[in-house]
């Protein structure tokens, strides 16, 4: 079992969650990981170039003049690479870089993505931050309070007369975090949404490069509950799909085999 520590809204550390790692594939396969990551960023590149080429360009496709007896170097067409105004060559055009993976393959990435933050200790539970307005100031100020989970021993060591900024160094401040929620929640969202480096998203919206690309994650109590219940479901297969497939004939040379008659 993972624990987690869980802290208050003045970072105080007030108690303990617990992760069951079989919940989450209990190993991470990162070549997965890669994978996925990949595929996210795929879809979100831009494929708006586009540049003319041989058959964009205006102007004639006739030999300027003929191939001897000018005492010129041999030409083309007007509209080649080579001569100013024309195309360009090997054109780049406008494309969809976006592809699909495997539903079941990008769930189980989701889940290794978490389960990476919990074993190397960068998540962690925020208790008792309600919000009944958007107030930026105190998300701020309780990512300014809580301690970095990952600290080692002589990042956690204190020194006397340390200034403000070493002592913000220990803390989730100026740091990449994606804080988790059961729900969309406008207050929360509106709240933290100016914080450079924080993300906010409902826990069914996770994604792997989310994930991992924020360095800490936390969670509330409600949304890590969301989250233990959401990853104990398993995908069972659309039952129409499975009809259809039985209903299909069988392949040449799959037949059910011949009744052997008994003399």
């Amino acid at each position: 079992m993972l624990t987690i520590p869980v802290y208050n809204p003045a970072g105080e550390r007030i108690g303990e969650e617990t992760i069951d790692p079989t919940d989450f594939g209990g190993a991470i396969n990162k070549q997965l990981l890669h994978d996925v990551v990949l595929m996210h960023l795929a879809a979100r590149r831009v494929g708006t170039v586009n540049t003319r080429g041989r058959a964009d360009v205006a102007g004639s496709g006739k030999k300027l003049f003929r191939q001897k007896g000018t005492g010129n170097a041999r030409v083309g067409a007007k509209r080649t690479n080579k001569r100013k105004g024309g195309g360009v060559a090997f054109a780049r055009r406008n494309r969809d870089y976006r592809y699909s993976m495997p539903k079941k393959a990008v769930r189980a990435a989701v889940r290794m993505a978490l389960l990476s933050k919990f074993q190397d200790h960068q998540a962690l539970v925020l208790d008792g931050l309600a919000l009944e307005q958007p107030r930026t100031r105190e998300v701020a100020r309780a990512l300014g309070a809580i301690r970095r989970p990952d600290l080692s021993e002589r990042e956690a060591t204190e020194s006397v007369g340390e200034s403000r900024a070493q002592a913000r160094k220990r803390t989730l401040e100026r740091r990449s975090v994606l804080i988790g929620l059961p729900a969309h929640d406008p207050i929360f969202h509106r709240s933290a949404r100016n914080i450079e480096g924080v993300k906010v998203a409902p826990v069914a919206e996770f994604n792997t490069y989310d994930i991992l690309r924020q360095r800490y994650l936390v969670l509330t109590r409600e949304a890590l509950a969301t989250l233990k219940e959401q990853v104990k479901v398993k995908v069972k297969p659309q039952p129409a799909r499975r009809a259809a497939v039985a209903a299909q004939p069988p392949a040449r040379g799959e037949g059910p085999p011949p009744e052997s008659s008994e003399s």
